[in-house]
C-alpha cells in the first residue's frame, strides 16, 4: 500500500503554534499568582526579609529597658511610615525565631522619640 506524501498545511502549523504560545502566556500567568506582587503589608517586600533589617534593634526589642541604637531608630522610622508593615515584621517568624518579644519591640518608636508614630496602633488580633 503506498500512502500519498505528507502536505504540510502551513495554517495549521501556526495555529498550532499560536496555541503552544497561548498555553505558554497562560501557564506564566497562572505561576504569577502565586507570588506576592505588591498586595502584603509591606507591598512587595516580604516581612520576614524584612526583619533582618531589623537586627539593630535585636536588645532593644527583647528588653524594654536597653537602650536603642540610632541604626535601629533609623530603621524602625523607615519601617513604621507603614504600620502595618511594622506590625508584620514584628510579628514575621523571623523575628519571633530571633527572640523579639513583639510586646517590646512596638515599644520602640517611642523610645526613639519618633515624632510622627502611630500612636495607639495595634498589631495582631485585637
Amino acid at each position: 500500500m503506498v500512502f500519498p506524501p505528507l502536505i504540510k498545511d502551513s495554517k495549521m502549523e501556526a495555529s498550532m503554534k499560536n496555541i503552544c504560545l497561548l498555553g505558554f502566556v497562560v501557564a506564566l500567568v497562572i505561576a504569577g499568582f502565586g507570588e506576592v506582587n505588591g498586595a502584603g503589608e509591606c507591598g512587595r517586600a516580604n516581612p520576614d526579609m524584612e526583619a533582618f533589617k531589623l537586627a539593630p534593634c535585636a536588645s532593644a526589642a527583647q528588653d524594654e529597658n536597653a537602650s536603642v541604637s540610632s541604626s535601629c531608630c533609623a530603621q524602625v522610622k523607615k519601617l513604621g511610615q507603614n504600620p502595618k508593615c511594622l506590625c508584620a515584621v514584628m510579628l514575621s517568624n523571623t523575628a519571633k525565631s530571633s527572640g523579639i518579644k513583639p510586646e517590646i519591640a512596638m515599644t520602640i518608636p517611642k523610645r526613639c522619640n519618633i515624632a510622627d508614630r502611630p500612636v495607639g496602633y495595634q498589631c495582631g488580633v485585637v
